[in-house]
């Protein structure tokens, strides 16, 4: 019987250096060399195990940095890595306008759909990943574009925590729901008005019935999945005495908990210990 106890499979400059029992012992057991050394690619396609030097960590390091800095800059994600016991998670960012099927201008921030669900669909798939953090900013956008991002959300087997931050507004409603949990700031806003439309309408009476069906449809999400009725909804939908330039209503953070669109006021750290919670108790 072998005991292997702690060695150097190669010195500073990459020479080998194997005890004896170890060369021996993958003699006799092939097995055992795949489970050693499978993960160095040096030693399955040389036979040498070769030591990382310090530059080589640091390139490595520097890499998987730069690969995490591209992931924000254009998916505007990241995955939060399990560290002290804490439970892996992926963060997802909506800010800016929720862009639809046409392009916003190069100058607006935007959030794009067609980035967000493959995502989506990534992370039900990803067996590593346990929870979704979403930080929200949003004007609103392409009403349609923002509902499949809703759904996608709300259908995650996974838990899910929404904070939002400086405003969700309009479509940014569906987005800040869909949630398991919702967070906001204390000074966080939210403005729900009714759906609008812009160009030359053909059959204004027709026109007017769809918009009113996807108004429904909006609604009836937020309802669904918050504490506030479809009923109450629609009256802060329809209200012309707060806005100047529109109908509709603007709650800033408590005023949301307290009309139960919203679950909680709170930051960063609230919304990432509930989430740490909610995978605790599925597990």
């Amino acid at each position: 019987m072998y005991t292997i106890r702690s060695y150097h499979f190669c010195g500073d400059r990459g020479e080998e250096i194997f005890p004896y029992p170890i060369k021996q012992l993958i003699g006799f057991c092939p097995c055992i060399e795949m489970f050693f050394f499978s993960n160095n690619k040096e030693y399955m396609t040389t036979g040498r195990i070769v030591k990382m030097s310090r530059d080589d960590q640091e390139q490595t390091q520097d890499q998987k940095r730069e690969r995490e800095n591209n992931e924000i800059r254009e998916m505007g994600t990241l995955k939060l890595k399990e560290k002290d016991g804490k439970h892996n998670i992926q963060l997802l960012t909506i800010i800016g306008e929720i862009e639809g099927h046409e392009a916003v201008s190069g100058n607006t921030k935007a959030t794009k759909y067609e980035h967000l669900l493959p995502r989506l669909a990534e992370i039900e798939a990803d067996e590593e990943t346990e929870g979704v953090l979403i930080l929200l900013n949003t004007l609103g956008g392409d009403v349609e574009a923002g509902l499949a991002i809703a759904e996608m959300i709300a259908s995650l087997s996974k838990p899910t925590v929404s904070l939002v931050l400086g405003g969700s507004h309009s479509i940014g409603g569906p987005l800040a729901v869909s949630a398991d949990y919702s967070f906001i700031v204390p000074t966080g806003t939210m403005i729900v008005h009714p759906v609008r439309s812009t160009g030359m309408f053909i059959g204004v009476i027709q026109s007017y019935r769809n918009m009113e069906k996807t108004q429904d449809r909006i609604a009836r999400f937020i309802s669904e999945h918050s504490r506030i009725s479809q009923e109450r909804l629609l009256e802060l939908m329809l209200d012309s005495t707060q806005l100047v330039k529109d109908v509709g209503t603007m709650l800033e953070g408590e005023e949301a908990v307290r009309e139960g669109i919203i679950d909680e006021v709170g930051g960063i750290s609230q919304a990432y210990a509930r989430l740490q919670e909610m995978i605790r108790k599925k597990e």
